[in-house]
């Protein structure tokens, strides 16, 4: 963009939202240290005054932008096409929909967002449910992409700026079941080891008393086959990165099965085990599914928003051979609330 002074209405979609953030989606050519410069000079204006990065934006307001010239414009991202397969399968990911929300049950494989190597992704394929007005959803959080089950999206941006608040207050209740090895030693409690990322390898999170993020994790085994492996339910409530899969293998000594990142120590009784669960039909994945999530509505005063995503039939098979409910409707930490 360049040459022409230009002022532009905010939409009502885009009420409360940065302008730093809004410049960056209306004014994709323009680099956000020359923003940054044409803010402090007052020549970016909301409705005549002056602003900065962090400014809150009303619907309906105008914004000044000024003419720019820049040399080398940073290219666009080429947009991916979105086939008719793609419409089908994130259609079919819907669990719950109302004008403000839609919940998905994100299948393993697929990465909540795009990333160094990652073209296809649940954000990326999200224009398929834009409203009448033609909003794209917001993801308002992510699971990792091993990670089956619950992923929220808010229809607007009011929407995913109160669900924000929501998830910072941790006023949700996120229900994760899982399949370990081997069954944990003490059958329910509460999980305090705080998590940091590990050293120079900064997809992998450890334990660290000192340096590590607070983080609390409750669990409760539903079901066990013995020693040989249990159907685990877990509320982390708190958000770090990995924080089920860290809790579980470097605390209970249990880690989840199909995961190849986080092993717990094995004695000589859980190589035999792990000998016994290899020749039974056991899904090749992680074992990790985000069940259910309770929640406060973001618009709607006094709902609540109580969705359940079934797990998939590959997940089934593994539930099925240990001779556990897949079906299981009890919340186990219903005394906990």
């Amino acid at each position: 963009m360049s040459g022409d002074l230009v002022f532009i209405k905010v939409k009502e979609d885009d009420d409360g939202q940065r302008l730093d953030r809004w410049i960056k989606k209306y004014v994709p050519d323009m680099p956000y240290v020359l923003a940054q410069k044409l803010m402090r000079k007052g020549q970016i204006r909301a409705d005549g005054k002056r602003v900065k990065p962090e400014t809150r934006l009303s619907a309906g307001q105008e914004i000044k932008i000024p003419p720019f010239n820049v040399s080398d414009k940073p290219k666009q991202p080429r947009k991916i096409k979105i086939t008719d397969e793609d419409a089908i399968f994130i259609r079919s990911m819907i669990i719950y929909e109302d004008e403000d929300v839609i919940a998905l049950n994100k299948p393993a494989g697929i990465a909540s967002q795009g990333g160094t190597n990652t073209k296809r992704h649940i954000d990326g394929l999200l224009d398929v449910l834009k409203n009448k007005e033609g909003v794209k959803p917001r993801l308002v959080h992510r699971l990792d992409k091993d990670t089956s089950g619950v992923l929220l999206l808010a229809r607007s941006a009011k929407a995913a700026r109160e669900l924000g608040f929501i998830f910072k207050s941790r006023d949700v209740k996120k229900i994760y079941w899982a399949i370990v090895s081997p069954t944990p030693d003490v059958l329910e409690g509460t999980i305090k080891a705080p998590i940091v990322k590990a050293g120079s390898d900064f997809e992998k999170m450890v334990i660290d008393e000192e340096d590590g993020k607070f983080a609390v994790t409750e669990y409760a085994v539903l079901e066990n086959a013995g020693r040989a492996a249990a159907f685990v339910a877990f509320w982390p409530r708190t958000g770090r990165t990995h924080q089920i899969r860290v809790h579980a293998a470097q605390v209970l000594g249990s880690s989840l099965l199909g995961d190849r990142k986080y092993k717990a120590v094995k004695d000589e009784e859980c190589k035999l085990i792990d000998a016994d669960l290899a020749g039974m039909d056991i899904a090749k994945r992680l074992h990790l599914h985000a069940h259910r999530m309770i929640l406060p509505h973001p618009i709607k005063r006094g709902k609540i928003i109580d969705v359940a995503a079934p797990i998939s039939p590959e997940l089934v098979k593994s539930w099925k051979s240990l001779g556990f409910n897949h079906k299981y409707k009890e919340d186990p930490f219903a005394m906990l609330d």
